[in-house]
């Protein structure tokens, strides 16, 4: 049996706030990547498959999320403003798998699996098209004790990956979904994947 422990790693992975809460509510298992304006690879590398999940929330778009999920948006607004010198770490996340996308039917077939609006998942295949997607099936872990720390210059910019510049508290977590209700989930995504 793995055993998961906290990682030591000070690495996160920058992600809209609404998809880190909608990953942190079990509402979906994968984030779907190709990298940020200004990755140095100009292409998304997955640096570790252990890592802390940022919330970021200046370029969260209303229309690029399902209506359906706008209590999740509207949620994570609640309490933000620009003026915030201060960010909460809630979840770390494991990445199981990850599978290379460039079919445009099965990205399709995925919309069941996630929040994002159809033209916001096209948007991200397109945009350097000779490069897959990854779509990254990433079990979620609940911090009992978020740390809050404070927002660097150095986490701003389009990029995937930065290294916390303090050290996270060790603290207690928890799987978000159960190991079968995870096992569940990714086998129906999988299924669509290798059709």
């Amino acid at each position: 049996m793995q055993t998961i422990a906290q990682p030591l790693s000070p690495l996160s992975l920058k992600e809209w706030a609404v998809a880190v809460k909608a990953l942190g509510e079990g509402e979906q298992i994968i984030t779907i990547r190709k990298g940020g304006l200004y990755e140095e690879t100009r292409e998304f590398r997955l640096e570790n498959n252990l890592f802390y999940l940022y919330p970021t929330y200046e370029h969260q778009k209303r229309d690029m999320v399902k209506p359906a999920y706008h209590h999740l948006l509207d949620a994570t607004l609640a309490g933000w403003s620009s003026e915030q010198t201060t960010v909460a770490i809630e979840y770390f996340a494991e990445v199981t798998d990850d599978v290379e996308l460039m079919d445009e039917a099965k990205l399709r077939a995925l919309s069941p699996h996630h929040i994002w609006t159809d033209n916001f998942a096209d948007v991200r295949l397109h945009w350097k098209k000779k490069q897959p997607l990854h779509i990254l099936f990433v079990r979620t872990y609940r911090l009992a004790q978020p740390a809050v720390i404070p927002i660097e210059a150095a986490y701003q910019g389009c990029k995937s990956w930065h290294d916390l510049l303090v050290e996270l508290p060790r603290s207690e977590f928890a799987p978000v979904l159960t190991d079968e209700e995870y096992a569940q989930k990714k086998a129906a995504v999988m299924a669509i994947l290798q059709a």
